[in-house]
């Protein structure tokens, strides 16, 4: 993976032109290759931005998922709407094209979702710290990505924001480190912690508010190959001026908390079932109510040095 280039290397001409091109800039993310055709000069841009230190695949590699974010016809001069479509397929309604790097991010991740069929996805932020693995599930709106971005800047491996990838045969966390997604006020937030982290282009007025992405650090892709054993489970529970409260769980209610983060525990049947309690059987789990990061940050270093 190191013995490729990385997409820093290309200059912002020879991006677009692969861009462009039929197969498109093919990308290694994680243990995957996507191939990212685009007519939008903000995602050539957004991707400098956004995935400088990742790999460019070649055209003989094979291209696992095939992606398309473009506009077309009239359109493209007036007011351009942003088209996602992969395999031919349009999962979703056009966006306005000022919007189309966050749709990038949010096709990956239905791309992901629902094609990775061979491990089961919860929908969490992951990170590593001293080998095993930190999973955070929760819905949106509860903190866990401001979070996540938050460990990463303290030196946590980032293994991702949006999905954790159980694999069915040996129950470790298959690495998918991406852009850390922030809306809203966490935008500001991060951009003020300790760590440089990079910001990419800002989206407005999107269906999530104003959105934002955060670069993975470099050290996280590079060791994107490497799967990790997971450890803890927690639930993060975000609320202003909530204070500290963090409340350990039995494994009953841990695997049905995850249960009902999980994108594609029903469709696995009994494969799921068994991965689901293999994960759950290995871990602690925890909830957490907080009201800041200063709270919760040292609480959840102190949890997952003592019982690592």
């Amino acid at each position: 993976m190191s013995q490729r280039p990385h997409l820093s290397t290309l200059t912002p001409s020879e991006l677009r032109q692969r861009l462009h091109s039929p197969d498109g800039l093919r990308l290694q993310l994680g243990r995957f290759v996507a191939g990212i055709r685009s007519n939008f000069d903000s995602v050539a841009d957004g991707l400098q931005a956004l995935y400088a230190d990742y790999p460019v695949a070649t055209a003989d590699d094979f291209c696992d998922y095939p992606v398309e974010l473009r506009s077309s016809g009239l359109r493209r001069y007036v007011r351009p709407q942003a088209i996602f479509r992969f395999e031919g397929m349009q999962p979703f309604k056009p966006l306005p094209g000022d919007q189309a790097v966050a749709m990038l991010e949010w096709g990956l991740n239905w791309v992901f979702t629902n094609h990775a069929q061979h491990y089961l996805i919860i929908h969490a932020a992951v990170l590593e710290r001293d080998g095993l693995g930190l999973i955070m599930a929760a819905p949106p709106g509860s903190g866990k990505s401001t979070l996540c971005a938050a460990l990463a800047l303290r030196g946590w491996r980032l293994l991702s924001d949006e999905l954790a990838m159980i694999g069915l045969d040996d129950g470790l966390l298959m690495p998918l480190p991406r852009p850390v997604s922030l809306k809203n006020q966490s935008i500001d937030i991060v951009r003020q912690l300790p760590g440089q982290p990079v910001i990419g282009p800002i989206a407005r007025d999107t269906a999530k508010g104003t959105v934002a992405h955060m670069r993975a650090p470099r050290a996280s892709v590079e060791a994107a190959l490497t799967p990790v054993q997971p450890r803890w489970i927690l639930f993060p529970q975000f609320g202003a001026g909530h204070a500290l409260d963090i409340e350990a769980h039995g494994k009953a209610h841990t695997f049905m908390q995850l249960v009902s983060n999980s994108f594609n525990y029903p469709r696995l049947g009994v494969t799921g079932f068994e991965a689901m309690g293999r994960l759950v059987d290995g871990c602690d789990g925890y909830t957490a109510r907080y009201g800041s990061l200063d709270q919760i940050v040292p609480a959840l270093e102190s949890i997952c040095t003592r019982s690592a």
